[in-house]
């Protein structure tokens, strides 16, 4: 008889509120930063600018809305349908930010992408844009209280995601020590 696999859920962990806009503050501002290749490329399309402006309100105390998740989807949407990998990135780095309200109180290393995601897809952005990458530096610079004792909370962030996956975890690194 086959055996079950382990379905272990992960151990949650505390989350305040407050910790939870800061964090997504933290990723607003740092998706900012590659707003301007998404913008250079698409100056028309407004989804990644409208979930960083949803985010920037939840972080200053607005409510955890439909719209701030439609708004994540649109921008993630305008990331797939973006004219260059550079500006598809800056586009993610948008639907992260938005999407880091939603971050579960859960000791698993996938919650570190809620975190840390805009920061990395920021960077690799510049990178691709062949722009002085500074995001990553800033980042580690900006972190505020929240997102390095959250980050103590969980995983180490997980393997994998390419060129993103390796930005990602190079700030997990630097954020933990």
């Amino acid at each position: 008889m086959p055996t079950e696999p382990d379905r272990t859920e992960p151990a949650k962990i505390e989350l305040s509120e407050r910790e939870l806009r800061d964090i997504t503050g933290y990723a607003a501002a740092c998706a900012h930063r590659a707003l301007p290749i998404f913008e250079g490329a698409e100056p028309t399309d407004p989804r990644p600018r409208e979930a960083l402006d949803a985010a920037l309100a939840f972080a200053a105390g607005g409510r955890r809305t439909a719209d701030l998740r439609a708004r994540a989807w649109a921008a993630f949407k305008a990331a797939r349908e973006a004219p260059t990998p550079a500006a598809g990135d800056a586009a993610r780095a948008a639907s992260h930010a938005a999407a880091a309200a939603y971050l579960h109180p859960l000791a698993d290393a996938h919650q570190v992408k809620h975190i840390l995601g805009a920061a990395a897809h920021a960077a690799r952005a510049e990178e691709l844009a062949l722009a002085a990458p500074e995001t990553l530096d800033w980042a580690r610079r900006h972190a505020p209280r929240a997102v390095t004792d959250v980050l103590a909370r969980l995983p180490d962030a997980p393997a994998g995601g390419g060129r993103v996956g390796h930005l990602l975890r190079e700030l997990d690194a630097a954020l933990r020590v």
